[in-house]
């Protein structure tokens, strides 16, 4: 029908989440938040300002003039996907559903496992740099300790944010909603008529084979699980190597190019277990990425693809997929992953996979230890030779034909459909 379309709007968070889509079709609208949230370092405003900026937007797009929202999905649990749900100001929101990837279904026996191992890790580890950094003040710290607890905070449950999205200890939307637990065992249930005509969600991960899930949990060999606070300060003293092979930096498939560019320059022999903080806070930062929901939005065979911040291991579960391949290979539109970083968007994806022409948005904002890294120059270079429209949070509208700008708050494409 002449007149479809779908809007995405990215609001500039920093280094962070947030999008509202909006389909309109056949007389019906459909709209769906995915993620909310900043990480503690890279704030282009307070996460308020964002939040109330995003439900004064929902009302005024609301015929009754009030914030109503479709569905909620939040790909995974790390800060800078889902700390703005903490917020009271969601009370005034309106919402019928919300999606959350299987690890936080607490009734579901791999979740229960994998979730306690995620948040068990990240308090050990929170714990051992509390020791490590006692009586120092903070602009003191090592840069891998420094790192290191910003990564384990970012993975440390989020536990108010977590509440509000699943309705528990009175921390609620404006009405009750559904929760959906993604993907099920059921094959069936992870293809979602979401009401209107041809629209469908396709949830392609995170993957519940036995295999990848070991991706998803921290390993035991990981640091936080062998190290002592006693020792935590003085490798010498501990029986285990400094760089045991879990948290090997040389890795690409587990650690991001600027934990490479920091530990070139540590002196590792002043920081003795610092570098192993910082490996094993990154070991336990991909194994939550991969949690990640990895969503296709279908609408009359226009595609947008979400991956949350999958990494690796999740992305060669959906490519390896003949069906899961082709629904992301024509693609209209891309949410480059974990802000441009990487090991989040494969190389054979873009090269090989992905068609030319379409369109993506990063989430960024600036974090100054990863400002030379995050996002990657030859990733973006490499969707450039692609002829992909690519627009971050700070593009100005002069700069790219095609898309809307509110001021520094957000940016928006709409992609017609059939």
């Amino acid at each position: 029908m002449a007149g479809s379309t779908v809007t995405v709007r990215m609001y500039n968070v920093g280094f962070g989440d947030a999008f509202v889509v909006t389909v309109r079709r056949k007389g019906k609208v459909w709209r769906m938040l995915v993620d909310c949230g900043v990480h503690s370092q890279g704030r282009a405003r307070p996460i308020e300002e964002s939040v109330k900026a995003i439900i004064a937007d929902l009302a005024a797009g609301s015929p009754a003039g009030k914030p109503q929202l479709d569905v909620v999905v939040a790909t995974h649990h790390h800060a800078d996907h889902i700390s703005g749900f903490a917020l009271p100001d969601w009370e005034k929101v309106a919402v019928k559903e919300v999606w959350l990837p299987f690890v936080e279904n607490q009734s579901d026996a791999d979740a229960t496992a994998l979730r306690q191992a995620q948040t068990q890790a990240a308090q050990r580890l929170l714990g051992l740099i509390e020791q490590r950094t006692l009586g120092l003040d903070p602009g003191a710290w090592p840069a891998a300790v420094a790192a290191a607890r910003s990564f384990a905070l970012n993975s440390a449950g989020n536990a108010v944010a977590t509440d509000r999205l699943v309705g528990r200890n009175e921390k609620h939307f404006a009405t009750d909603h559904h929760v959906r637990y993604l993907p099920t065992l059921n094959d069936a249930e992870n293809e979602i008529a979401v009401g209107l005509d041809q629209v469908t969600v396709h949830v392609l991960g995170p993957s519940r084979d036995p295999d990848e899930l070991k991706l998803m949990n921290p390993p035991a060999s990981a640091g936080w699980l062998q190290l002592d606070a006693d020792d935590a300060g003085d490798a010498d003293d501990s029986p285990y190597p400094l760089f045991n092979g879990t948290y090997e930096l040389r890795d690409e498939q587990r650690l991001p190019a600027a934990l490479e560019e920091a530990a070139d320059s540590l002196q590792l022999d002043q920081l003795g277990n610092d570098v192993g903080l910082l490996g094993a806070a990154s070991v336990l930062e991909r194994a939550v990425n991969n949690t990640s929901l990895f969503m296709v939005l279908d609408v009359a065979g226009t595609r947008l693809l979400f991956p949350g911040d999958a990494q690796y291991g999740a992305w060669q579960h959906v490519l390896k997929d003949p069906r899961k391949r082709a629904l992301v290979s024509d693609a209209a539109f891309y949410k480059i992953g974990h802000h441009g970083s990487h090991n989040a968007t494969p190389k054979a994806f873009v090269e090989e996979v992905w068609t030319e022409g379409a369109s993506a948005m990063l989430p960024w904002g600036m974090v100054e230890r990863w400002k030379e890294t995050i996002p990657k120059k030859e990733l973006l270079q490499s969707l450039h030779d692609h002829k992909h429209l690519v627009i971050q949070a700070d593009t100005p509208a002069d700069k790219q034909a095609g898309i809307t700008v509110q001021d520094d708050l957000w940016r928006e494409i709409v992609l017609k459909t059939k």
